[in-house]
């Protein structure tokens, strides 16, 4: 997603340079950004020693490894949002939570998800009050970014794999839905029938071209299949996020203008970053990075986790797989 975002900012910026200004104005402005930087500080994990690019270019494409988290924003703020929630729910929760590892060369990638009902120990994160929370034991991951937003998520995150996140990514409920719809749908396959009430999609097993609304749906949906639980959440989540993926790369923006800035409207107004992300430059550069990265290069799998002792609906860590899996990463 990324990469084709990047290639879609792109071409905005050539139309903006033929003299629609106004355009990439607009888009700049829409992106929302958090400094994570600042608000951590150094108590951190260290940074990825990436090797030197051997490009002859003054100022070549970074090529090094990379980790980012990328969130699904729960949130009922708003109207769009309030209507695609599903229910009466105030404040936001993060129930998506992927982190994203490119390889160095940044021709591969692995997707991790860490399921929300995890119970993780929740590290004492910084307030924009200037204060801080207290240190939580046993808390569900998505509660981070309930009591602390993106900058406690970061902090639980790089607290629970000992990786540092070198960016931050959040896309909220109506954005993803407005994005899918600029696209003209996205094609998924599900392998069993999908019935949930509560995020009212009901679909047969087979293949199905989604709008925005129903393709959150599917994002959302858990108690509609298998045991109900979030890891068949995570699954569709991945075959979402690869077919949105395909769609992005199978389109064809630059040929259509108004479809164009449609698409890079949704992305970047749908967009909550890092203050290293949110400007068109340097998504659009992040984007052409991942030139070489196609769907089928990337990997997604879900943390190991098993049912934690203390409550049969939660899960914790599957140890030492789950340090396993982060140390392969670094």
């Amino acid at each position: 997603m990324l990469k084709a975002a990047g290639i879609t900012l792109a071409g905005v910026l050539v139309l903006s340079a033929a003299g629609a200004g106004w355009a990439y104005w607009h888009l700049n402005h829409n992106i929302k950004s958090v400094d994570i930087n600042s608000a951590l500080g150094d108590d951190r994990p260290a940074k990825a020693v990436s090797t030197p690019s051997a490009s002859a270019s003054a100022a070549p494409l970074p090529s090094g490894a990379l980790n980012i988290l990328v969130l699904g924003s729960d949130s009922r703020s708003g109207k769009a949002n309030a209507a695609l929630g599903g229910g009466d729910s105030s404040g936001a929760r993060s129930d998506t939570a992927m982190v994203v590892h490119v390889d160095e060369g940044r021709t591969e990638a692995t997707v991790v998800s860490i399921p929300r009902d995890t119970l993780v120990t929740r590290p004492s994160c910084p307030t924009s009050s200037g204060g801080t929370t207290s240190v939580a034991y046993n808390a569900m991951f998505n509660s981070a970014y309930s009591v602390g937003g993106p900058v406690c998520a970061v902090k639980t995150v790089e607290s629970l794999t000992d990786i540092r996140m070198d960016h931050y990514i959040e896309i909220d409920f109506s954005g993803f839905a407005k994005l899918v719809d600029a696209l003209g749908g996205v094609t998924v396959t599900t392998d069993q029938n999908i019935d949930d009430d509560k995020s009212h999609l009901h679909l047969k097993a087979g293949t199905h071209h989604l709008g925005g609304t129903q393709a959150l749906a599917l994002a959302r949906t858990r108690h509609g299949i298998g045991d109900g639980s979030d890891l068949g959440r995570i699954g569709l989540q991945q075959k979402l996020v690869k077919a949105l993926l395909e769609q992005m790369a199978s389109t064809s923006l630059l040929t259509d203008p108004a479809k164009l800035y449609k698409v890079a409207d949704a992305v970047t107004g749908s967009l909550t970053t890092d203050t290293g992300l949110d400007s068109l430059g340097e998504l659009m550069k992040l984007g052409q990075s991942l030139k070489s990265l196609s769907s089928d290069k990337v990997k997604t799998i879900t943390m190991p986790v098993v049912t934690a002792p203390s409550n049969p609906n939660r899960v914790v860590a599957d140890e030492p797989e789950a340090s396993d899996l982060w140390t392969s990463l670094k």
